[in-house]
């Protein structure tokens, strides 16, 4: 008996060291942990257990996209990068630019059936550069307003008929302001990182960062004096305060704010924080016109880095995973976002957003999606930061009463910082 049980331990361990030295391990780092730690370790569990061949190992998380980006660039130069990693949706061109990620065509052509599996031609043109596919997008945002029904009811509003325009949701974002007790009628994530919410209102009524050969500065039109009017009378009259993203969070949690126009990202946190605090409702981005507006997808998408073409091949089945029915599936449930994978929305999901209609707010925009626009050239990233700084001069009510003219001197400081060559490369 005793020899019994010493062989099949025996066994046991020879099988478990022969695994082991057959496993091709890959090395995968993703932003957000705040958002996305859980997310990740239950799909790496699940995948565990299709490819025990694969080991995930899970480097220490970026803090932010600007800082996923900024590492991949530096470990570029000492070839110290991860296998895969989660990149923000707009740092996709940046990257191929510098030849970091791997193309990802071949692989996709080697796929049998890969529709059924839910993939399709929207999901491969986000994650598209130069004619090929470099990413497979994973967790796809779009900016939804977050409503506290309790106050728009205390300030004489229809909660059965919630604003569809800015001109309703100031209107009614005033009167909740006049109640008094330090409550906000709006705030407005406008420091989003890559001007997210700056391209919003410009894509939602139809108009574009830059002209077609990306060699001027094209937000300066009536989209563009639109969007930046919004966000004036959200401080003007809606008497916006100058928080940063997490204040607003935590104060519409709180119940301190009527309406909290953000990413749908943060559904999750902000549902947790509230805790039953009052009624939460999610509705559209206001004034998208037809038929040309859009709105910028936000998100992360994944990116293959391995050299190694054995570590190549086993990051694609893991990339598979993560943004395939499975995957896509449990980072829904795990988070605000949403997946642009088409059977986890409409099979896996399905009984998700019956019980979750405030999910299924952002995926009734998804006819809306464009791509998150990242700017050309080397000032690419300087770009949206001179963005920023000439949006909270508004914000901070510095020039709150000169909207257009801030519009003036933000086209003049963007244009200078564009490449001088004419179309440049995608």
């Amino acid at each position: 008996m005793l020899k019994s049980i010493i062989a099949a331990a025996a066994l046991s361990l020879a099988a478990g060291s022969a695994l082991a030295q057959t496993q091709t391990e890959i090395v995968m780092q993703y932003p957000y942990p705040e958002l996305f730690t859980e997310t990740h370790k239950r799909i790496a569990d699940e995948f565990a257990k299709v490819h025990p061949e694969i080991k995930v190992t899970m480097r220490a998380p970026y803090e932010s996209y600007e800082d996923a980006t900024q590492k991949v660039l530096r470990e570029a130069v000492t070839n110290q990068m991860p296998d895969v990693s989660f990149q923000g949706l707009n740092r996709i061109r940046v990257l191929v630019d510098k030849n970091i990620p791997a193309p990802l065509d071949g692989y996709i052509a080697a796929e049998k059936d890969f529709d059924k599996q839910g993939f399709h031609q929207a999901m491969y043109d986000i994650g598209t550069a130069g004619g090929k596919v470099y990413a497979l997008p994973f967790a796809i945002s779009l900016p939804i307003v977050y409503v506290n029904l309790d106050l728009v009811k205390q300030a004489g509003g229809d909660v059965n008929n919630l604003p569809k325009s800015w001109d309703e949701l100031l209107t009614l974002a005033k009167k909740i302001k006049a109640l008094g007790n330090d409550t906000n009628g709006v705030t407005y994530a406008w420091d989003i990182t890559g001007n997210w919410l700056w391209q919003a209102p410009v894509f939602a009524r139809g108009g574009t960062m830059l002209n077609a050969d990306e060699t001027k500065v094209a937000f300066d039109g009536v989209e563009g004096k639109f969007a930046i009017n919004m966000i004036a009378r959200l401080v003007n009259e809606g008497g916006m305060p100058n928080l940063d993203q997490p204040s607003m969070r935590a104060a519409f949690a709180a119940g301190k704010t009527g309406f909290h126009v953000t990413s749908t990202s943060d559904l999750n946190k902000v549902t947790q924080m509230t805790g039953g605090k009052f009624a939460l409702k999610t509705i559209p981005f206001p004034d998208v016109a037809s038929p040309n507006g859009r709105l910028p997808a936000g998100g992360n998408v994944v990116l293959i880095l391995a050299k190694d073409k054995a570590k190549r091949d086993a990051a694609w089945e893991a990339v598979k995973f993560w943004t395939g029915p499975k995957g896509a599936a449990i980072m829904a449930e795990t988070t605000g976002y949403m997946p642009p994978n088409k059977v986890a929305n409409e099979v896996y999901l399905k009984d998700f957003y019956v019980k979750n209609p405030n999910n299924y707010t952002a995926v009734g925009q998804l006819p809306l999606l464009t791509k998150w626009y990242a700017f050309p050239g080397d000032n690419g990233l300087k770009i949206t930061d001179v963005i920023k700084d000439h949006l909270n001069t508004i914000v901070s009510g510095a020039r709150a009463k000169e909207p257009e003219a801030v519009l003036a001197d933000m086209t003049v400081d963007v244009q200078k910082l564009l490449p001088k060559t004419t179309g440049a490369a995608r």
